[in-house]
């Protein structure tokens, strides 16, 4: 039975699909006016990992996430850099799915672009207007009014007091209400980028397009609607209450939201300067380690991240993978079902993931130790790991290509370092330890670290 945390009802509430075995699922994705960062890996590898679970239950998932592909930071950016603005969010967009591709992320069933929903956007601020939920003020801005929702700040638990007195609200002389947000920003004169609609020449607020796009694809309801915490307040709290306005018949099951990624102590903001980006920590860490040091924090809770837990992230992977190294896994139904079983619920209790990897951890204990005292079992159990590990996306690659590193070396530095250790080896068996000690010693200058049995060497690529 699975529980997930429902961020509107504030508890854990058993999961059932509003169509039987089918499951909606829209997430708010990026907007594409610099390079994917550490907060976007956090936030989409949950997802992706949640998507892959509903999968192997056996639901079919309709998978929804946009892309905001107009942003005054994507009209500065691509101003700043003297490129089309649509060439410029093609790069950037380009870029996203080449990190999330590494990451083992998935594509979406479906990812629309915001420039693509104009005309839908535009129906449904002429509807919020005639009904009286929004209003032109006297700079030509569509203004939603939040009067018109009696519940707005429920999704984040807020205030109104406390919100209008919060200094993020200042009086605007624009608004009737301090809280009121954009939904069509009038251009100015001198303005590139806008379209026409019957308010004059602009282009859609931030808010908005979630509504129109979600109203488009699923009509009156989606299971799940996700994010990061950081839109909790105030996009999906204005999300949520122009939906009602425009349909009152759209239902939103559960409300899921990742938690913040903290670094030197600090929520990671790109106006703080403490933004990691993908493309530069791939350069240095397989993406697996990513995946598991992300999925190693409860997703609800903050994530540390620095180069130190990092590490950590590796090793744990490491050892998972040296358990299933010198392993030729026996496909079975028994051994160790008591282990799956907790692995599953777990998983089912509102997606435990760091309780699911300690399970895994004691698999591959208990692997390491059948490889000395009975073999057979060690490979029936290095099946159980491998097949739970696998319904996470772990364990993909073959034990000695990511223990080698491989990925981070071409054919020819391979072929090198092989070639050195099997002159190495010939040298230990003739006892030319000085000859082989001298080779270790070169090896070692091309990175690489070498582990010697009784009748073989391991080496692995340390980046």
């Amino acid at each position: 039975m699975l529980k997930i945390f429902n961020t509107l009802t504030r508890k854990k509430e058993i999961f059932i699909p509003i169509e039987n075995k089918k499951i909606s699922l829209y997430v708010c994705g990026i907007t594409v006016y610099d390079f994917c960062h550490i907060g976007h890996a956090r936030t989409f590898i949950f997802f992706d990992m949640i998507v892959r679970y509903f999968k192997f239950l056996g639901f079919k998932v309709q998978y929804v996430r946009n892309i905001t592909d107009i942003d005054d930071k994507i009209i500065l950016k691509s101003l700043k850099k003297n490129i089309d603005i649509k060439s410029f969010s093609n790069e950037m967009i380009h870029s996203m799915k080449q990190d999330f591709l590494r990451l083992g992320i998935d594509f979406p069933d479906q990812e629309p672009r915001v420039t693509d929903h104009i005309c839908d956007i535009i129906k449904i601020i002429q509807k919020l207007i005639n009904n009286g939920n929004a209003y032109i003020n006297s700079e030509g801005d569509v203004v939603f009014s939040i009067d018109n929702d009696k519940s707005y700040g429920s999704l984040s638990r807020q205030s109104l007091k406390d919100l209008i007195s919060n200094k993020y609200f200042t009086s605007n002389q624009f608004k009737k209400n301090p809280l009121d947000f954009v939904l069509w920003k009038k251009s100015k004169a001198k303005d590139k980028f806008f379209w026409e609609s019957p308010w004059g020449k602009g282009r859609p607020g931030w808010h908005i397009e979630c509504t129109a796009i979600t109203n488009v694809i699923f009509k009156d309801h989606i299971d799940i609607h996700g994010g990061g915490s950081d839109l909790l307040f105030p996009h999906h709290e204005n999300e949520i209450s122009q939906t009602k306005c425009f349909n009152d018949k759209f239902k939103i099951n559960f409300w899921m939201h990742s938690g913040m990624v903290v670094t030197n102590n600090q929520k990671m903001s790109k106006s703080l300067g403490n933004a990691y980006f993908l493309k530069d920590i791939l350069l240095e860490y397989q993406p697996e380690v990513l995946r598991y040091f992300f999925l190693s924090t409860h997703y609800r809770h903050p994530i540390y991240y620095s180069e130190k837990n990092l590490k950590t992230a590796e090793l744990s992977l490491r050892y998972l993978y040296n358990a299933l190294y010198d392993t030729n896994p026996i496909p079975n139904s028994t051994e160790s079902i008591n282990l799956e079983l907790l692995f599953y619920d777990a998983i089912n209790n509102d997606f435990n993931t760091p309780k699911a990897f300690c399970i895994l951890t004691k698999l591959a204990k208990k692997i390491n130790y059948f490889k000395h005292h009975n073999l057979y079992k060690s490979n029936l159990l290095a099946f159980r790991l491998k097949k739970l590990a696998m319904t996470l996306n772990f364990l993909s690659d073959t034990p000695v290509n990511f223990l080698q590193k491989k990925s981070f070396l071409d054919e020819e530095e391979i072929k090198k370092i092989e070639i050195l250790i099997k002159k190495r080896n010939i040298f230990r068996k003739l006892k030319l330890w000085k000859e082989s000690d001298q080779l270790r010693k070169e090896i070692k200058k091309l990175n690489v670290i070498l582990e010697d049995t009784h009748d073989k060497t391991f080496w692995r690529y340390k980046k």
